[in-house]
């Protein structure tokens, strides 16, 4: 049987029916379709078009299909196109022809509307669940190394130390945006365009508001035309995964890194790294490798939904049908990946030691040698000149800037053009004082300002972090 077939004098083409399938993909909206038309039995019986025994019917065997889909234990016919019809089919199997009065005042057009935003609204809440759970991850590993150190980087080359719990922090305050970009999302798609019907709106003096609220959403469309055509809360939800996956990317990347021997900050656990078909001596990285790879799938489904809306008219178009496979797997590839991500980051075995050695290369505590000289009257663009080149001088000796003895940087100063730093080159107390400035410490407690890495900052950073996730300090 077919929706459709009154009009038509022959049968499909096997290849056109074939062609046109989606069961295959929709099958995953099954219980938000059965949830859409309790709804809609529930606003048929107030609308007196369904008396009180059609709908209690109707409803039993709604209920019984939803039971069956939730064990896993009904078969859909690939013959009826769509989950719609294989739902509607199922019925009248169950209760009988009185079945055929579900779809009354509705179309697949505003059905199909309201099933994909349902799903979406569960499935965007294990999303945020997750995001939550691995920023737990990476708030208790900051709890756990809240003292280590390491080389922060610009260009991939040592710039400044920063602590390895504010790097970790950095990726919060990313996550964080992820989520607010996540509600955004939910609540511009919180409306319902059940009884918008295929384009006009439905025929009957049905109370969509009422149905809306027994679906637990927060209002109505306001347009049958836009809301049976509207895919906008497909393509942000796209676009908030393809920005998630980029910054969990990010993340990968620097877990290779720096699990490379070279690097040696921190290594991956046993269960969270593979080895190599040919290479005994092998741990790969291989599931921050995948997360890196899989944004390029989401990054491509964002792209494919733009590109289908583009040249569509107002209202529903068959072409909708491909907004499903793209939103269904790019979300199950965003869940998998903060699932992975949460299990490696929870796991990671850090070496405080080598974080610190590494900090302590690459002259990174230059800039704050720099400020030194600013604070006493120099002017900045001058205090870099100075201290690049001592940097030169130290590079030069083999030392770091805290090796270099009083002559070297006295003389610097002494050669430099501005009047104030030759003046300090006669300040005996000076040259001890840049060496203190140049030491780790120091040059970390300098940046004591609000989203700074000074210690004192990250640790409240971590505390209220902490708090409002629930975990203890």
């Amino acid at each position: 049987m077919k929706a459709w077939g009154g009009r038509f004098s022959a049968e499909p083409d096997a290849d056109a029916a074939a062609f046109g399938r989606s069961i295959d993909v929709d099958a995953e909206l099954a219980i938000d379709d059965i949830r859409g038309s309790l709804a809609h039995v529930s606003g048929l019986r107030a609308a007196g078009l369904l008396d009180e025994a059609e709908a209690a019917a109707i409803a039993d065997g709604l209920r019984s299909l939803e039971a069956e889909v939730q064990a896993g234990t009904i078969a859909w016919d690939p013959g009826l196109e769509d989950i719609h019809l294989n739902i509607e089919m199922a019925l009248v199997e169950r209760i009988g022809p009185v079945a055929g009065k579900l779809h009354t005042g509705r179309s697949r057009n505003d059905q199909v509307a309201t099933d994909v935003r349902l799903w979406l609204k569960r499935r965007l809440a294990s999303i945020d669940e997750a995001i939550v759970s691995l920023e737990r991850a990476l708030v208790s590993q900051g709890l756990a190394h809240r003292e280590a150190v390491m080389p922060g980087h610009t260009h991939v080359q040592p710039a400044q130390p920063v602590l390895f719990a504010h790097h970790l922090l950095a990726y919060v305050e990313m996550l964080e945006r992820d989520r607010g970009r996540l509600a955004d999302t939910l609540a511009r798609s919180d409306r319902s365009p059940l009884g918008s019907g295929a384009l006009a709106g439905a025929g009957f003096a049905l109370d969509r508001e009422a149905v809306a609220h027994e679906l637990g959403f927060a209002g109505v469309t306001r347009n049958s035309i836009d809301a049976v055509g509207d895919r906008d809360f497909v393509v942000e939800t796209l676009a908030m995964a393809a920005l998630a996956m980029t910054h969990l990317s990010r993340l990968a990347e620097e877990l290779v890194w720096w699990s490379n021997p070279a690097f040696g900050f921190l290594r991956l656990s046993d269960a969270w790294s593979t080895g190599s078909s040919m290479m005994p001596n092998k741990r790969n990285p291989d599931t921050a490798e995948l997360v890196r790879g899989r944004t390029a799938r989401v990054d491509g489904h964002l792209v494919a939904v733009l590109t289908l809306l583009k040249g569509l008219p107002g209202g529903y178009q068959r072409d909708l049908q491909e907004d499903k496979p793209p939103l269904i797997d790019g979300l199950a590839v965003l869940g998998s990946s903060l699932r992975v991500m949460t299990g490696v980051v929870a796991t990671l075995h850090v070496d405080e030691a080598r974080m610190r050695a590494a900090a302590t290369t690459g002259f990174t505590t230059a800039t704050a040698v720099a400020d030194t000289l600013v604070e006493r009257g120099v002017p900045f663009r001058d205090a870099h000149h100075i201290v690049g080149s001592l940097v030169a001088r130290a590079e030069a000796a083999g030392v770091e800037l805290t090796g270099l003895d009083d002559g070297d940087i006295r003389a610097v100063l002494g050669a430099s053009s501005g009047a104030v730093a030759v003046g300090l080159a006669e300040d005996a107390g000076v040259p001890g004082a840049l060496r203190a400035a140049a030491e780790l410490e120091s040059a970390l407690a300098r940046p004591d300002v609000i989203g700074g890495t000074a210690p004192r900052r990250v640790h409240a950073e971590l505390a209220a972090a902490a708090e409002r996730l629930g975990i203890g300090s």
